[in-house]
């Protein structure tokens, strides 16, 4: 899997951390305060979309009378303590990070969420010690399924494509990741179980553990199979007027 590539860029929130099993708690609690119930389905509706993306999102179509730099503040404000105190790495996680600085493979995150929250997880677990760029959706036009922030981080690290190695656990971003060009390994997560199926489809490998790429044991899916992406069309655009970028 790792042969002839000179980078690899992880997904944050339940690729190289495990920190999705938050989410739906806080929609269910944030949607509460406003007397809404959390709809079926909306975690779906929202994968792969950035912080600021989501946030327009939910003041479009439930919260109006906030603000879309409220809604993020609100949802910071939430999920804060939580990431420096209760989020930690996947399973062989941080070995992985270990062998790929010690190998000279260069690394970056490219992640969906804000980079406050980043900040959080990076000062609590010291992802600066192996990652060598971070990118979040808002810094880019568009966000994931668009290759953009994959593309953003490769070209950060000064890597083609061609030679960077992706790490994803949902459909929208392995999407993104086979739409820049690039290999994707599905990273399995409880919060992704029921799209399994989908994911196998559309990754080239599939892991349960990150031990499982330096032992061998991973599986291999599709060869050289070509993944097709979203048109066009059908990417969202980005507020990158927001604050996800300090």
């Amino acid at each position: 899997m790792l042969a002839g590539k000179k980078a690899v860029i992880f997904d944050m929130d339940g690729t190289l951390l495990d920190s999705m099993w938050m989410w739906r708690s806080i929609d269910v609690e944030y949607l509460d305060r406003f007397g809404i119930a959390l709809p079926e389905g909306l975690q779906r509706e929202i994968e792969g979309k950035s912080y600021t993306e989501t946030a327009i999102y939910f003041h479009e179509r439930f919260l109006p009378d906030r603000s879309v730099e409220e809604i993020k503040q609100d949802w910071y404000e939430m999920s804060e303590k939580k990431y420096r105190t209760q989020v930690f790495y996947k399973p062989g996680a941080e070995l992985f990070l270990s062998e790929l600085k010690r190998r000279g493979i260069k690394m970056a995150i490219a992640t969906s969420n804000s980079m406050e929250l980043v900040k959080a997880a990076q000062e609590s677990l010291h992802l600066e010690r192996y990652i060598d760029f971070v990118c979040t959706g808002c810094s880019v036009a568009r966000g994931k399924p668009a290759p953009d922030v994959y593309l953003k981080a490769a070209e950060e690290l000064g890597i083609s494509p061609l030679e960077c190695l992706v790490f994803e656990d949902v459909p929208m971003g392995i999407l993104a990741g086979k739409n820049a060009g690039m290999k994707v390994c599905a990273v399995e997560d409880d919060f992704s179980r029921d799209q399994e199926e989908t994911i196998r489809a559309l990754a080239d490998y599939y892991i349960r553990d990150y031990r499982e790429v330096l032992d061998g044991t991973y599986e291999k899916l599709h060869g050289e199979k070509e993944i097709r992406g979203i048109p066009e069309s059908n990417f969202s655009k980005c507020d990158t007027g927001g604050s996800d970028e300090q």
